[in-house]
């Protein structure tokens, strides 16, 4: 009777090698985080808000979601998505970035060539190239942009609407001016070194 009662607790014994590792959970989320980290589609919600629609009869209420995704290696897409729950609002958000998704070209994968200004309507936006160990000096709507494209150093300034809707599409805007050292050569026919170098010149001669 006594070895009958041992055998379940050997049996859990047995089940250790599982119990000691990592929880369930805490694996799922490692996966995921390991998944982000190889390149695929990160997503993040800038903003929700509750609308309403006046009716026959009254007021339909619905949720808006505004959702960035990148592969954190220099693609990002926005989208916005409208419906009566939540859970269908930032799928329909979702699938419209992952549909409208850009390429910008970074510099050492980790900030922006050069300076530059945007706008769409009323919000304006300025993001400035740093070096590295700066990180990202951005607030709200802009910090999840960055941290989807997979912009490691920045300085960005909102100068005109806080709406996070005309913000986040400000920033798109600038993306698309963005150019690279290689772009502008292929644009006047020259050689990359052609281009830098002549810059290089320049400088030199204003520090004359």
């Amino acid at each position: 009777m006594a070895q009958a009662e041992r055998a379940p607790k050997e049996g859990r014994d047995g089940r250790d090698g599982e119990r000691k590792g990592k929880p369930k959970g805490k694996r799922d989320r490692d996966n995921n985080a390991e998944g982000e980290r190889d390149g695929e589609i990160i997503e993040r919600l800038v903003a929700i808000n509750r609308v309403a629609k006046t009716v026959k009869g009254g007021r339909r209420m619905a949720f808006a979601a505004l959702i960035v995704v990148g592969d954190g290696r220099g693609r990002i897409g926005v989208g916005a998505g409208k419906a009566r729950e939540v859970p269908e609002a930032i799928r329909k958000a979702t699938e419209q970035a992952k549909s409208k998704m850009i390429r910008v070209p970074l510099r050492e994968g980790r900030t922006l060539h050069h300076d530059i200004e945007a706008r769409f309507g009323a919000g304006r936006v300025r993001l400035r190239t740093a070096v590295p160990g700066t990180g990202i000096i951005a607030g709200g709507p802009l910090r999840a942009v960055f941290e989807v494209i997979g912009i490691q150093d920045v300085v960005a300034k909102s100068l005109g609407s806080s709406n996070p809707y005309n913000m986040v599409k400000a920033a798109i805007e600038a993306f698309k001016l963005m150019e690279s050292p290689r772009m502008v050569a292929g644009r006047r026919g020259r050689r990359v070194n052609e281009v830098l170098g002549r810059k290089g010149d320049e400088k030199e001669k204003s520090d004359d």
